[in-house]
């Protein structure tokens, strides 16, 4: 008995006690560490998720049911997370609210990475998530209340199974890529609250069953394609609070139903086809507190009743035909905050309630020139933004500005304003943009503007000001930009400008300006114009930064300016004239005495020797590139060495040393040529020639295509061991815009690179040729110069200089990507400066950076910067570098940059592109091309700070939506 007892708890009681000790894993311990095993944290936020704890309730950004233990919510937002939405989410069967809100998640969205049947709350919002969703997505969503992918780059359709969420009470798809028309059963989602559908590609008409939605409180449909009218039945959402139908090409009247939104707070229509005249019944709409009817065509007279909507915050009825002048009657209320009346046709004198000010804030028509914020108050004190501009409005401008101490923007131009400039408004700290240009303003400019400290934009052109610049600009430390042109300005410019380091652009034209340019404006490191032309300037312009390339247009009209820019010599700078003696002695020590019979005298100056100094130097320079040439033809002359093929790992070695034989190495794949080595001298394979050298195409045994560039520069080349240490160096520079070196053959007398074939051709042709018959659209150009960024950002970050970035060096893929070729023949050719210099200077003309030049400067990645600039403007603008008339050279930077200084950039972009392409785009990269092209290499952008920069320019940030 004892010893079957004693069995049975050896069998039986011991595995029982065992297996309660070591419980098997907690399966939402499992989930998440397979979801953790997915994805990168570089910040180390989940270092508390350990596979070794019993449950995961006290690991971060997790919420487990206290009962059960059960992880019921999972908050990671912002935890800067890397990699893709594995499958290990869907082990956690008790989620409720799933949000991965703002990280760097990617990938595809599918069924096989989200499960819908318990969760309530999904926030994937804020991520690199793209791609198409399938149909069959939201499949299982019973619980679903709120589902946010806002700011992806989701495309396609959106899935019509969304329609089958009942429970669905917020959905935000917003800053997408979402195309087509709305699934026809999203109008039956009575339940839902809040449809957050903006920023995107949608079209087609909003359907009349939109009436149904009883519950709805907020829709934003704005930035999308949608036409049509807005459908009578919107008016019968009696609980909407907020209606964003803006930037769309909705058209006809706003239907009169809306009236009985008595709730509603916000209505944005701006930016549609809308007509006829202001609704009068919107006064009726006691609930209001924003109305944005701008950028429509919208006629007629502000519509009286406008004075009964007293909680009324912001009213934006800009860029319209309306016309009339405002009433007395139509009193703002009290909480009146904001107030745009901009780019209109109104006229008349100012009503008393706007002359007084009161506590208005006037939002201006183009708030994104300004980059504020337009903060609203209720106070006088609150009061940031000030723009009646682009109107008829007259009258003085009232001296009690002065008591705004929080205005940030003031805007009064293109009105008929007269009198003084008021004294007061150099109380304003605050003020960032102040323009009052195009009026009729006459007296002095205050020296009291020396207080706005704050101030980075002022603008003060086409009035009637006299007297001087003030001295006290020199205190506004901010100031970027300074326009006072077309006044009648006198004395001379001060010299405290100089002390204006942020200075981009300067115009003082067009007035009666004398005396001469202080020197130390030389000094200022930002500048991209300084317009000083039509005064009375006179002596030497300044030496040195900007004025080394200002443009002629920029000083023109001032009689008495001199210096090599407007082709006057200065008095008193003139060398004195060197006498020689023909028949004078070589003797060193004796001197030279001018002869008075049978002789003429031969005078030279001393810019007369140095021409001929420099023409002997070209001379020499030619010998020298003749020896070079027959020395290179005469090796291309002799027979080509034999290949032989070495095989086996990579960079292994050829098996023999017969002299006549070569060495080829291919990184990867079979190292042999289907043709033969004779292929790379038949000109039938040869694609183009280059600066160094010709280029042929070939194919390997496995039909793999590649180009094969013959070095005709063998004289320059290293030793065999430098030259295989520095292209396998090459060899792994790997990047989607650069082109692949993928092997190299070398004799002591040829040397080949062999790169990837590229079947597009070059950027060169495309932009110049027409190859094709294709013009590359906006996109495409935009594309182009944001990958050829990216890739000379890659070579930087890995110490290469790639020294010949040019139009014909980038390469563009099948599917319109390029690839930047010919990175790094620096490593292989030590004589590079000297090289391009002298017989390459042509192939470059217009890329090169001017430190190229000065052969005590150091060539860094900002040599590149500024052939990168150059290749932007061509890109942007349709024109080579360098283009040569019947009797002139248009150099297309200083094109660009003078067109810029005359405010006709616009002018300078392609005329073949279509008229629709997005200038808020195209006139910043023309901006970001000329920065690049200083002349300052300090001065010019990293190629990183390149890539974000064009990065914000294609995706500003905006706003994240909140849930409600």
């Amino acid at each position: 008995m004892k010893r079957l007892l004693g069995l049975f708890v050896l069998f039986v009681v011991v595995p029982v006690l065992v297996r309660s000790l070591n419980p098997p894993l907690n399966e939402d311990v499992l989930g998440l560490i397979v979801f953790k095993a997915d994805i990168e944290d570089p910040e180390g936020k989940l270092a508390s998720w350990n596979e070794d704890d019993d449950n995961p309730c006290n690991w971060v950004g997790l919420k487990c049911n206290p009962r059960s233990n059960r992880v019921v919510e999972l908050h990671l937002d912002g935890f800067a997370l890397n990699g893709r939405l594995g499958r290990g989410l869907l082990q956690l069967q008790f989620l409720r609210k799933l949000s991965l809100a703002n990280n760097n998640l990617t990938g595809n969205l599918s069924p096989n990475n989200a499960r819908f049947e318990n969760l309530r709350v999904v926030d994937l919002s804020g991520n690199g998530f793209h791609g198409m969703i399938p149909d069959d997505f939201f499949r299982q969503c019973g619980s679903l209340r709120v589902i946010s992918l806002a700011n992806n780059k989701i495309s396609g359709k959106i899935p019509e199974s969304l329609s089958s969420c009942s429970s669905l009470a917020a959905v935000n798809l917003s800053s997408n890529q979402f195309s087509g028309s709305l699934p026809s059963g999203i109008w039956s989602l009575t339940g839902l609250r809040s449809l957050d559908l903006s920023d995107n590609i949608l079209e087609g008409e909003i359907a009349p069953e939109v009436k149904g939605m009883n519950n709805l409180r907020a829709v934003n449909l704005g930035k999308n394609r949608f036409s049509g009218q807005i459908p009578d039945g919107i008016g019968s959402c009696l609980l909407l609070r907020s209606v964003d139908l803006s930037e769309n090409s909705f058209s006809g009247n706003v239907p009169a139903t809306m009236k009985k939104l008595s709730l509603c707070s916000t209505i944005n229509l701006r930016r549609n086809l809308f007509e006829g005249e202001v609704p009068e019944w919107i006064g009726g709409m006691e609930g209001l507190e924003i109305l944005d009817l701008s950028g429509n065509r919208f006629s007629g007279p502000i519509p009286s009743s406008f004075g009964n909507l007293q909680k009324l915050k912001v009213l934006n009825l800009s860029g319209n035909g309306l016309t009339g002048s405002l009433a007395e009657s139509i009193v703002p209320s009290q909480n009146l905050s904001a107030m745009d009346l901009g780019h209109g046709s109104l006229t008349g004198v100012l009503p008393a309630w706007i002359l007084k000010l009161g506590s208005q804030n006037v939002l201006p028509s183009d708030i994104k020139r300004s980059s504020l914020s337009t903060t609203v108050g209720k106070a006088l004190a609150n009061l940031q933004v000030l723009d009646l501009s682009h109107n008829a409005f007259s009258g003085e401008i009232s001296p009690d500005i002065g008591i705004l101490s929080s205005l940030q923007v003031l805007n009064l131009c293109k009105n008929s304003f007269v009198g003084a400039i008021p004294e007061s408004i150099g109380d304003l700290k605050a003020l960032v943009f102040l323009d009052l240009s195009e009026n009729q303003l006459n007296g002095s400019i205050p020296e009291t503007l020396g207080g706005d400290v704050s101030l980075k934009e002022l603008r003060l052109e086409k009035n009637l000001l006299e007297g001087a610049v003030p001295n006290s600009v020199g205190n506004c430390s901010s100031l970027v930009t300074l326009d006072v042109s077309e006044n009648r300005l006198t004395g001379s410019i001060p010299a405290e400008l100089s002390q204006l380091i942020n200075l981009q652009i300067v115009d003082l034209s067009t007035n009666n300006l004398s005396g001469a340019l202080p020197k130390q404006l030389a000094n200022l490191p930002n500048l991209l114009l300084f317009n000083i032309s039509h005064n009375n300037l006179q002596g030497e312009l300044p030496a040195g930064g900007f004025f080394n390339t200002i443009s002629p247009s920029s000083v023109a009209g001032n009689p008495s300016l001199c210096g090599s820019i407007v082709k006057r010599s200065c008095p008193g700078v003139l060398p004195k004239p060197i006498v020689l003696n023909p028949n004078s002695s070589s003797d060193a020590g004796s001197p030279s005495l001018p002869t008075t019979l049978g002789h003429k005298r031969i005078i030279l100056s001393i810019s007369a020797l140095i021409a001929i100094g420099a023409a002997a130097v070209i001379l020499v320079g030619v010998v020298a590139i003749t020896v070079i040439n027959l020395h290179v033809r005469s090796s291309a002359n002799r027979p080509e060495a034999a290949i032989t093929f070495s095989g086996g790992d990579d960079f292994s070695h050829s098996p023999t040393t017969d002299a006549n034989s070569g060495k080829l190495v291919m990184f990867s794949g079979e190292p042999d040529f289907s043709t033969g080595a004779h292929a790379l001298l038949n000109k039938d394979c040869e694609l183009g020639r280059g600066g160094f050298g010709a280029v042929y195409q070939t194919v390997l045994r496995d039909g793999h295509p590649v180009a094969i560039k013959k070095l005709t520069v063998s004289s320059l080349v290293k030793s065999q061991e430098e030259f295989e240490r520095e292209v396998k160096k090459l060899g792994k520079v790997r990047h989607q815009n650069l082109v692949a070196l993928e092997g190299y053959y070398w004799t002591p007398s040829l040397q080949l690179l062999i790169y990837e074939f590229v079947s597009g051709g070059s950027l060169y042709k495309q932009l110049h040729e027409g190859l094709g018959g294709n013009i590359l659209s906006w996109n495409e150009r935009f594309n182009i110069i944001l990958g050829t960024a990216k890739s000379l950002a890659h070579l930087h970050q890995m110490n290469i200089i790639h020294y010949n970035i040019k139009s014909s060096n980038v390469l563009i893929d099948s599917s319109g990507e390029p690839k930047v070729g010919d990175f790094g023949l620096a490593r292989l050719l030590p004589m590079l400066d000297r090289y391009v210099l002298s017989s390459k200077i042509q192939s470059a003309l217009g890329y090169m950076a001017p430190e190229f030049a000065c052969k005590t400067v150091k060539i860094t990645e900002k040599c590149d910067v500024y052939g990168f600039g150059v290749l932007v403007l061509e890109v942007v603008t349709g024109k080579r570098p360098v283009e040569y008339m019947e009797d002139d050279v248009v150099v297309l930077c200083d094109m660009v940059r003078r067109e810029l200084e005359e405010g006709q950039v616009e002018e300078c972009i392609d005329g073949r592109l279509q008229r629709n392409f997005p200038l808020e785009e195209a006139i910043p990269v023309v901006k970001l091309g000329l920065i690049c092209t200083s002349q300052v290499p300090s001065n010019r952008p990293d190629m990183a700070e390149v890539v974000n920069i064009l990065e914000l320019i294609r995706c500003p940030s905006e706003g994240q939506e909140e849930l409600g």
